[in-house]
């Protein structure tokens, strides 16, 4: 299993949108890096769901329930999708600033590359974002 973070503006797609369709379409990514890790996303990887723009904070947790394909919004083929399902949203938000004081954070995808909409994360990362969410 892996483990990823995917970010959205709430106004564009919030995590309480996902919740209310249960399961959605990633879509929408023109970021190759971002792209490759789509790619590489499995079903039942758990992701989690961070809000960006003036939320800043991750929300929720969400698992992939369907592995890349062609992305909807575009005839080219180089773009692709997965569908993700709701599974829950966290007890609380983890904001990025009590992130980026975690040492043990210090090398996540969201501090180095902040503008990449979707980003791997390890075990012990995903853990412990999780932990402080509850």
């Amino acid at each position: 299993m892996n483990y990823w973070l995917v970010k959205s503006e709430p106004t564009t797609f919030s995590f309480e949108r996902l919740v209310k369709e249960k399961v959605a379409c990633w879509d929408g990514i023109r970021s190759y890096a971002a792209r490759n890790h789509l790619r590489d996303m499995k079903k039942g990887d758990q992701v989690l769901f961070y809000h960006s723009g003036d939320s800043k904070a991750v929300v929720g947790l969400a698992t992939v329930v369907k592995e890349h394909y062609q992305d909807p919004t575009t005839n080219e083929e180089a773009w692709v999708a997965v569908d993700l399902k709701a599974v829950k949203p966290l007890q609380k938000e983890v904001p990025l600033a009590a992130i980026k004081k975690e040492t043990k954070l210090k090398n996540i995808g969201l501090i180095r590359i902040p503008r990449l909409s979707v980003m791997p994360l390890t075990a012990d990362e995903f853990t412990h974002l999780s932990q402080m969410g509850k």
